[in-house]
């Protein structure tokens, strides 16, 4: 059984027993969270979402990712800025599909 979940402004395939990289969600490691919003369950198609549907996960991990360079350069303008981001996430294990 799958289900396809919206968080973080995105939408993803998920099955029980993943392990899933998200957009940072507030709480501690060994919490659980309860995703609402549940665009489909295996061949039942939301209209935009089914309604008591949930999938429930534990979290495994709270992060940051790599680091990545940005250059901001204007030629002949004598602009030459580098900066870098690290983009937090939370790394969840999937336990039960409900719906």
């Amino acid at each position: 059984m799958f289900a396809i979940i919206k968080t973080g402004g995105k939408q993803i395939k998920v099955e029980a027993g993943d392990e899933i990289f998200i957009e940072k969600v507030n709480g501690e490691v060994d919490d659980q969270i309860t995703f609402d919003e549940i665009l489909m369950i295996d061949s039942k198609v939301g209209a935009p979402l089914l309604n008591g549907a949930k999938v429930t996960a534990t979290i495994v991990k709270q992060g940051k990712g790599k680091k990545i360079r940005v250059v901001r350069y204007h030629p002949k303008k004598n602009v030459n800025k580098v900066y870098g981001h690290r983009q937090p996430y939370t790394k969840v294990k999937i336990e039960k599909i409900i719906g």
